[in-house]
């Protein structure tokens, strides 16, 4: 698929966690893995998933979506690909993984490749919002911690709408507004986090509304979010020096930086996370009724 021009991707890299995406290789390599070796989806798990819980929150994703061989899913915000890896491993899906940043995408397409997945997920480097909508091909559209990089929620919806099919789901995880931020989370959300903006769970369920979904359900993630957050800062402190032998101390710097500071924001209680479901109607259906 042809290559969106942009110029958002040079911001976001800014936000540390992606200013080394390379950085996956070393970790295949530290797991036994040679350069070009061939892969399996299993064998980067731990290595792929740029946010919360995993692969666990995959498979909670193809469940709500009975997502199997026919089913044809967009992803927003794609990273390294591990999401799309696994639906198309575990549900033999196909999906188009949309991702902003050109060397996410370049990473994200080798892993792919060296997987043998090339023939159900298909890499597309571009912004979400200027992605061809073609009628509306897809039944689901998935996304795990990246619209909230998407400021302009109310067009996001509208692009999500439209690129549905009749009956098409949504299942993303975000990051929303629990409480008044103060100025310094505000800057570290608009700098560190490239969030420049976040609903409150009543505005998300509106404009999931107003955009024609129904259906609405969001849960509140936001203790289990914290929770490994700080386990996350915890767990890499303890493990720091392994790290910044297989990385360098630039990017260990950044990463510790980066995790401290959102395990600062969820602690603070303005911060939370939310899942969110929703579903395109089926307006065949409707006129019968």
């Amino acid at each position: 698929m042809e290559k969106i021009k942009t110029g958002k991707a040079d911001s976001i890299k800014r936000m540390k966690l992606y200013r080394y995406p390379e950085r996956v290789y070393n970790e295949i390599s530290a797991a036994g893995y040679g350069k070009d070796a061939l892969l399996k989806e299993k064998d980067i798990r731990l290595f792929d998933q740029y946010h919360y819980l995993g692969t666990d929150v995959v498979e909670d994703a193809i469940n709500f979506l009975e997502a199997g061989l026919q089913s044809r899913l967009i992803e927003i915000g794609s990273g390294l690909g591990g999401p799309a890896r696994y639906l198309a491993e575990k549900a033999g899906c196909r999906v188009t993984a949309v991702e902003l940043q050109p060397d996410l995408n370049q990473i994200a397409s080798s892993l792919t490749k060296r997987c043998g997945l090339s023939g159900l997920v298909e890499h597309f480097c571009g912004d979400i919002l200027e992605f061809p909508e073609d009628g509306g091909n897809f039944d689901a559209a998935v996304s795990w911690l990246a619209i909230l990089h998407i400021p302009d929620r109310q067009a996001l919806l509208k692009k999500c709408f439209n690129i549905l099919k009749p009956a098409g789901k949504v299942f993303f995880e975000d990051y929303c507004k629990l409480g008044e931020f103060s100025p310094e989370e505000e800057k570290i959300l608009r700098e560190d986090v490239q969030c420049p903006y976040l609903p409150t769970t009543e505005e998300y369920k509106r404009q999931l509304i107003e955009n024609g979904f129904t259906d609405v359900k969001l849960e509140d993630k936001t203790a289990c979010w914290s929770d490994f957050v700080r386990g996350r800062v915890e767990k890499f402190i303890e493990n720091r020096l392994c790290y910044a032998k297989l990385h360098g101390n630039e990017v260990a710097d950044g990463m510790e930086d980066f995790y401290k500071k959102i395990s600062q924001l969820f602690h603070k209680g303005n911060l939370g996370g939310v899942r969110i479901t929703a579903v395109k109607p089926d307006a065949y259906l409707k006129r019968r009724r």
